[in-house]
């Protein structure tokens, strides 16, 4: 498996996220205490910074999942898949130059939460709350973290480049 350059450079974007992630996590948890407001943005409840701790994965998905379970489910699972698309990342000539980037930034955001998975006993800390109008039954969106937001936007991106890159394969061969 040879790491040319151009797998390499995408894979300081994993670093920057993880670095990021972690910073502004140990500044929110260091200095503000649990389901505390600390700040609301435009002063109009549409984005507000909160101090709050998520034990589960997104929308609480797996709050029923035995205790004993829950490591293998969040830590040693996620760890597996974040092992997997690695592998595939590195050995694969498939990807285009920004599906490799955007999988540096899925690769950011999923390790981000699992060190706060391994080393935050009280739970992956998340900070940003934004008012989500009713949409989905939601009137706020479940508080999130940037580790959060590189995941679902990178996830996004590959998504729409693979759709694209599908279409454009399929024309070609017409």
């Amino acid at each position: 498996m040879k790491i040319d350059k151009e797998r390499a450079v995408p894979l300081l974007l994993t670093g920057a996220i993880i670095l990021v992630d972690q910073c502004t996590k140990a500044f929110i948890a260091a200095k503000w205490p649990l389901n505390v407001l600390i700040a609301d943005v435009f002063n109009n409840e549409f984005l507000q910074i909160w101090h709050v701790r998520n034990k589960v994965i997104a929308f609480s998905l797996g709050k029923s999942i035995p205790d004993a379970i829950k490591p293998i489910m969040f830590i040693v699972l996620p760890l597996l898949v974040l092992g997997v698309l690695v592998w595939y990342y590195l050995s694969s000539n498939d990807f285009t130059r920004l599906q490799r980037w955007a999988v540096a930034g899925i690769l950011g955001g999923g390790i981000g939460n699992i060190i706060d998975r391994i080393f935050r006993p009280d739970g992956v800390v998340d900070f940003i709350s934004v008012k989500f109008y009713g949409l989905f039954g939601f009137e706020r969106w479940p508080t999130f973290n940037l580790a959060d937001s590189s995941v679902v936007v990178c996830c996004i991106l590959l998504l729409i480049s693979i759709i694209i890159g599908s279409r454009n394969k399929k024309e070609a061969a017409k």
